[in-house]
């Protein structure tokens, strides 16, 4: 079996910054074993699989160590993959996930992803992610990440995490959010993932289903944009609706290779 594989970086108009994703079209399914063999050959932080089912697409996505819920940039990449390189021209983009469906709007060279809203909770913050921060958080939040939300942005740029306290942690399938107000920018975050090859995420999606309505109630504000400050970096252009919120980016396609089963 030979199986295309595309490698695209999301939330970026450049081929080296944003977040790199692997986008795998299949015609059936294969196996779990077989998809995380695939996604830890491909050694990024998440690898999409798609099938098209009459022009809705059933999608899935696998870090190289599990299986996630969600993931935004990889569902943009995959949406980059059907417009771009197998050329059907939809102006949206409808997906089947395990979490309901999803939707892409393309918007010229934007990909507009249309996800669930995860709104966030006061909480306490667990041990281990508490002693191995070097700066403490202002605020605690929670939904299926933990929100630390700090009031200057260079304590967010500057805060080392020791790894070996915040591995103890396991909140699979979910991560720890790092944000504050921005300067160029409405807000900005970093994002870290306990226990998992990629330690911190360059540019999630995801996180934003749950930034973006903590910040929209503070900034009293619907349109935003935000920024992920990891050392490649992107862009997200956010909208905070009543049920859902839009995260919208650009992709480009890095490589395009082959895979043999």
């Amino acid at each position: 079996m030979i199986l295309k594989n595309f490698r695209i970086n999301a939330f970026t108009s450049r081929k080296l910054l944003g977040n790199p994703a692997c986008v795998v079209p299949l015609k059936k399914w294969l196996s779990d074993e077989i998809l995380l063999k695939i996604a830890k050959k491909n050694n990024v932080s998440e690898t999409a699989f798609f099938i098209n089912e009459n022009s809705k697409f059933s999608i899935r996505w696998f870090t190289p160590d599990i299986e996630m819920d969600l993931c935004g940039h990889a569902t943009l990449a995959a949406a980059h993959c059907i417009n771009k390189h197998l050329n059907l021209n939809f102006e949206t983009i409808l997906f089947n996930s395990n979490i309901g469906k999803l939707s892409v709007n393309i918007l010229n060279d934007l990909y507009q992803l249309d996800f669930p809203k995860r709104e966030p909770i006061e909480s306490e913050l667990p041990e281990e992610i508490y002693n191995s921060l070097s700066i403490k958080p202002d605020k605690v939040l929670k939904s299926r990440d933990y929100v630390l939300v700090y009031n200057n942005i260079d304590d967010v740029i500057d805060i080392k995490i020791n790894r070996n306290i915040f591995d103890k942690i396991n909140i699979d399938p979910g991560g720890v959010i790092l944000t504050s107000k921005g300067i160029d920018c409405d807000f900005i975050s970093r994002y870290f993932t306990p226990q998992s090859t990629y330690f911190e995420d360059p540019v999630t999606g995801s996180s934003h289903c749950t930034l973006i309505p903590y910040w929209s109630s503070i900034l009293k504000k619907d349109r935003m944009i935000a920024k992920q400050l990891s050392n490649e970096g992107g862009e997200l252009i956010c909208e905070n609706l009543k049920d859902r919120v839009l995260i919208s980016g650009k992709a480009k396609t890095y490589s395009e290779n082959e895979i043999f089963i």
